[in-house]
Parts: structure tokens; C-alpha cells; sequence
């Protein structure tokens, strides 16, 4: 039987582009999305022609009881929920903190930050061998910004993908002996849409100059790792905050 991933945030970028590899790797795949149902529908198609099941759920991540229906949806469609994907993340027009408002941080705290926690809380009470669970494995992922700080351009995307940081490290303490890894990407400068919503397509061919390989990377070289994490090539790694920068 397949092994079964929940991707949040699956419809574009990264999310996509792991759900492409899962598939061709074997598991089935939850697609979660929260607009564009077409890109989730054509995410769908590529995981079933490489031959792995698919289910599409639509989910706000920052609405708790969206997020626990989310689960209960993949678990009936596919079977239990080996690993979790926690990718759906969002930002805003570049800004300096001084013009930021309540309402902006606020909607970036409850996805980037509120929206994973709880999806890990739902993944933890699934797979815990303690609840009766078969353990599994939890990615989330966060950012370079991070540790570079966003400044100028979106320190609250930042500070909240600190957070995502703190959470990978402390869950992964906290579940070890449940059968759940937990681990972190921090992709750099990835040539994604999510640059279009901080206004500006255009910003991985302008930061390439600055990375030491010269270039920003795709979303495809970040599921590698993602993958990698979720299997059992990596069966002792547990904790660790993998950067995908190309040496920035």
C-alpha cells in the first residue's frame, strides 16, 4: 500500500512540485489548495499519471476546524497519513516595517505560523505510535529570510519563518520518541510566483548576482530535499534546518 502525504500550499511552486516527486516516488498525494483550483486540478492530473492516487482539498491552513476537516478528507480518500508537507505560506507587497499594519502581520502570523503549527498538531495525533498511530514525517518549510532578516522587503514573512524554525526544532525534540521525525528546508532565492506577491516578479534575476552560484534555484530542487526527508533515507535525521540557497 502507499504511503500517503498531505501537501499544504500544493497547487504552485514548491508545493507542486513535490507533489510531482512524492508521486513519482510512490506515495499518494493530498493536494491542498486555497484559490486556484485549476492549478490544484492540474497538480492532480501530474500526480496520477505517474501512476499515484490524488485528492484535492480545499483549506484555509489559518482556520483550525478547515484545517482538521483537511485531514479527515485525505485520511478517508487515501488511507492514513504517513507524512506532512507544511508549505502553504504567504507575504505581502514589499514594505519597510515602519508602514506595516496590525491586519498584514496579523494574516502572515496565523498562516505562516498559526496555519503549521496546527496542521503538525493534526499530523502529531495521527501518526503518534502513542495515540495508536505508525509514526511518520513532518517537513515544513521555511525560508532563508529567517536568518537574513527580510529587511527592507517583508520582515514579518521573516519573523514568521523564524518561528517555523523554532517549531521544527522543539517538535522534533518533543516527538522523537513517537515515531515522527520533523525537519525544515530553507530555501533561498526559488523561482516561484510568490514573488509576484510581494510586487515583484522580477526578484530572483535581480538577487542572482548575489548568491555565490549565481543563480537563483527552482522549485524542483527544493522537493528533492523535501522528499529526501519524508523517506527513509533519512530515517536518524531528525531536527535539522536544510538550506536550499546556493550558498547565500
Amino acid at each position: 500500500m502507499s504511503k500517503v502525504v498531505l501537501i499544504t500550499g500544493a497547487s504552485r511552486g514548491i508545493g507542486a512540485a513535490t507533489a510531482r516527486l512524492a508521486a513519482a516516488r510512490g506515495y499518494a498525494v493530498g493536494i491542498n489548495y486555497t484559490r486556484d483550483a485549476a492549478a490544484a486540478e492540474a497538480v492532480a492530473r501530474a500526480v496520477r499519471d505517474a501512476g499515484a492516487n490524488a485528492v484535492i482539498v480545499r483549506a484555509d491552513v489559518a482556520d483550525e476546524a478547515q484545517v482538521v476537516a483537511m485531514f479527515d478528507t485525505v485520511a478517508g480518500a487515501l488511507g492514513p497519513i504517513d507524512a506532512l508537507v507544511n508549505n502553504a505560506g504567504i507575504l505581502f507587497k514589499q514594505s519597510r516595517l515602519e508602514d506595516l499594519d496590525a491586519a498584514r502581520i496579523n494574516r502572515v502570523l496565523a498562516v505562516n505560523v498559526t496555519g503549521t503549527i496546527i496542521c503538525a498538531r493534526e499530523a502529531v495525533r495521527r501518526m503518534s505510535t502513542s495515540r495508536g498511530g505508525s509514526g511518520g514525517a513532518i517537513v515544513n518549510v521555511s525560508s532563508a529570510a529567517s536568518r537574513l532578516g527580510g529587511a527592507n522587503e517583508y520582515i514579518d514573512y521573516a519573523a514568521s519563518k523564524g518561528a517555523v524554525d523554532s517549531l521544527t526544532i522543539g517538535l522534533a525534540k518533543e516527538v522523537a520518541t513517537q515515531g515522527i521525525r520533523v525537519n525544515a528546508v530553507r530555501p533561498g532565492i526559488i523561482a516561484t510566483d510568490i514573488h509576484a506577491s510581494g510586487g515583484e516578479p522580477g526578484r530572483v534575476a535581480r538577487v542572482a548576482p548575489n548568491v555565490p552560484m549565481q543563480r537563483g534555484g527552482e522549485p524542483e530542487e527544493v522537493a528533492s530535499a523535501v522528499v529526501w526527508l519524508l523517506g527513509d533515507e533519512a530515517s536518524y535525521v531528525t531536527g535539522a534546518i536544510l538550506d536550499i540557497t546556493g550558498g547565500r
